[in-house]
């Protein structure tokens, strides 16, 4: 990713304590690479977090949604509270790392970092809570499933897991293929919005010698997807943009003979609320008038995702100034444009003001350009920087529960 430079130095006594769990991290993350869970029951993933939090002053909650934790420290004095969160699930995906760690689950691999997002917050865990006699307020420790398309945080929202609601929220995120160390984050859109679409056309299936007797969907299909094409391209604003892409057509039996049916899907992305409900409309005005000028019918169905991930730019500029004093200035990019996946810690920043950061996670030294990405079946990452991501989540909750963002 193009986004990134280079990296400084480590500095601040919260990088060296950080430093001195990062084998514990390591043993925890390899630990969870093994064993894979995916969707939103990651009972494994549970049970070993609850093992490494053993015998720390937190308060546990839990809920009937999924197997999410939230882990709770109280310092000595109600003020502030803020959350941290890592998501647990991983990939539906075939390893093919050659790690001695590798899953060992056929057709699961955190192929994502989650893995990595869990040790780190055991890690900072384990840091605040031995720093717990001078916190000011309360940590949130937020361990989330399903992360990859299955709203694990909406449905711990929804169990009132997160109530009352914290004043502020943080999120880290390892990039694989970026250089060793850095952070990286904007202020707005970090994130897209991701809907899938699915459009289903109708016709009169008939003998291929004889389309006149019919009526043919695959054509009309074959125009929707231009017509697409051409409404992202001169409707939608390049200053607030749309991706639609029709991954999928699906028609037909055989050689001979036209069917009835032909059916689209694929992927809506979008950088802001607005723009999300606009592209919905016009789809479902577009395709259904496009198949009735071919007397077909066209049926579009559109099944919501996460929403824009948007950083407020307090957290933003706060954590940028955090990065900076723990491990100086070159360990900071502010990054220019969005990046058009998607995430559902989205639906804790709706609510909460917060903020989510890359952490470049490649073999220091290394050719970053040349590594391997998120969801790639050969993807590995540097855990050294672990003791970097534990290291900046402690130091933004105890700065934070301090400060606040105004300070």
């Amino acid at each position: 990713m193009e986004i990134f430079e280079t990296v400084g130095a480590d500095q601040g006594g919260w990088a060296d304590a950080a430093t001195s769990e990062l084998d514990a991290m390591i043993d925890l993350r390899r630990a969870i690479h093994r064993e894979p869970e995916l969707g939103l029951q990651n009972p494994k993933t549970l049970a070993k977090i609850k093992d490494a939090l053993a015998g720390l002053p937190l308060e546990f909650r839990e809920g009937p949604s999924t197997t999410g934790l939230i882990a709770i420290l109280r310092g000595p004095a109600n003020g502030r509270t803020v959350l941290l969160r890592g998501d647990m699930d991983a990939l539906p995906l075939l390893e093919d790392t050659g790690l001695d760690f590798t899953s060992e689950i056929a057709g699961a691999m955190h192929a994502c970092g989650h893995d990595t997002h869990v040790a780190m917050l055991v890690g900072a865990a384990k840091l605040l809570c031995a720093a717990r006699d001078r916190l000011p307020g309360t940590v949130m420790f937020m361990f989330q499933p399903g992360e990859e398309g299955h709203h694990g945080a909406r449905f711990m929202l929804e169990d009132g897991l997160i109530d009352p609601l914290p004043d502020a929220a943080f999120a880290l995120h390892v990039m694989p293929n970026a250089p060793h160390g850095i952070f990286a984050g904007r202020a707005g859109p970090l994130l897209a919005s991701s809907d899938v679409l699915s459009i289903m056309v109708k016709g009169a299936g008939g003998h291929a010698s004889m389309p006149h007797d019919s009526i043919d969907p695959i054509p009309v299909a074959c125009s929707i997807v231009t017509a697409i094409q051409t409404m992202v391209t001169r409707r939608i604003s390049v200053f607030d943009p749309a991706v639609v892409t029709i991954a999928k057509i699906a028609a037909g039996t055989t050689n001979n003979i036209i069917p009835e049916t032909a059916e689209m899907l694929g992927t809506i992305r979008t950088l802001s609320p607005e723009r999300r409900a606009m592209i919905a409309r016009e789809l479902k005005r577009l395709a259904p008038a496009i198949a009735e000028a071919h007397g077909c019918t066209a049926e579009v169905t559109i099944e919501e995702g996460f929403p824009v991930t948007i950083c407020d730019s307090r957290a933003v500029s706060f954590g940028q100034s955090v990065v900076e004093e723990i491990f100086g200035e070159e360990a900071w990019l502010t990054m220019d444009n969005p990046v058009m996946g998607a995430e559902d810690f989205s639906y804790v920043l709706e609510k909460v003001p917060g903020a989510m950061f890359w952490l470049g996670a490649s073999e220091a030294g290394s050719d970053w350009r040349q590594c391997c990405g998120l969801h790639s079946n050969h993807m590995v990452l540097d855990e050294k920087v672990m003791a970097r991501g534990a290291a900046l989540h402690a130091a933004l909750a105890e700065r934070f529960l301090n400060e606040g963002f105004e300070a």
